[in-house]
């Protein structure tokens, strides 16, 4: 092989659109342009001045976000590809992980450049803060799980104790909501949100375990599962933070005046769990039988 054939070789493996056999994937190339974004628009709006009178907390907080928001896409990539039998899902797995990190990096360094990079300072805020603590802890999981997802790790490791560490990855995704309920002032919509999705795909990848085709009856009572969790998470934020009543809370859930509540987001994930696995179970059959044919 030449020096100039190694060296591409060498430049496609750190690019992440490239698939392994060195190919453009469009899938991956999709997925890093859309995981990019919005970092791509942060920036923009730092530089056009579009951000409020406090642009470091203005960007303190979108990473943050970000951040949950793809370590929670990443869960839900194995259920995607469990229920609908699309391997190919697999090949951004990695990139979105690993996404979900530099968005929690990034918003670190802000909180660090807020500080004036006062180490002492910090180290004492997140001692001593327990929202820090939390979401700081968070963070060293995800870097853990980031710096042990190579090829090369995997191998090292071994495939048994690679799964057992990524699988602290639900203890990062509990951590990173509960920093996020600690965060928010008077709305928590999202993160009630996302605790409900977290609670649907956490649940469905242990009932995977016990079994790889997961029954329907299970699935119905984790899309339950997740709407309870959400509402509950939404009444507990309110009646902690406000000292509004739970009950009163909770009977909002039920009111489609204004708009709808975080529960029925999750349940309909759950609904949506449901129907990709019957149309999964369908496209089988019709493709059994076309095969037969």
């Amino acid at each position: 092989m030449t020096a100039l054939a190694r060296a591409n070789r060498t430049s496609k493996d750190w690019l992440p659109w490239y698939d392994r056999t060195g190919r453009v994937s469009l899938l991956r190339l999709a997925v890093f342009v859309l995981a990019s974004g919005p970092a791509l628009w942060m920036t923009y709006k730092w530089f056009g001045g579009l951000l409020s009178p406090k642009p470091i907390t203005d960007i303190l907080r979108e990473s943050g976000d970000w951040s949950i928001r793809l370590l929670l896409v990443t869960l839900a990539v194995s259920p995607v590809r469990a229920l609908t039998r699309w391997n190919g899902i697999l090949a951004v797995r990695r990139m979105l992980g690993l996404f979900a990190l530099f968005y929690g990096l990034l918003h670190l360094s802000f909180y660090f450049f807020d500080q004036h990079f006062v180490l002492w300072r910090i180290a004492l805020e997140i001692v001593l803060r327990t929202y820090l603590t939390i979401g700081f802890s968070a963070l060293l999981i995800m870097a853990v799980m980031g710096a042990t997802s190579t090829d090369a790790m995997v191998r090292r490791l071994g495939a048994e104790k690679w799964r057992r560490i990524h699988w602290w990855v639900y203890v990062a995704v509990f951590g990173g909501l509960l920093h996020f309920f600690m965060q928010v002032r008077i709305k928590a919509y999202e993160p009630s949100l996302l605790t409900g999705l977290c609670i649907l795909l956490g649940g469905y990848r242990l009932l995977q375990r016990r079994s790889r085709d997961v029954p329907y009856w299970q699935l119905v009572a984790l899309a339950l599962a997740g709407f309870a969790g959400a509402a509950l998470m939404e009444a507990a934020y309110y009646a902690i933070s406000m000292n509004a009543p739970m009950l009163v809370v909770l009977q909002a859930n039920l009111d489609f005046s204004y708009e709808i509540r975080p529960a029925y987001w999750s349940l309909a994930a759950g609904v949506l769990l449901i129907v990709t696995k019957a149309a999964g179970q369908l496209r089988n059959r019709f493709t059994g039988r076309s095969r037969s044919a």
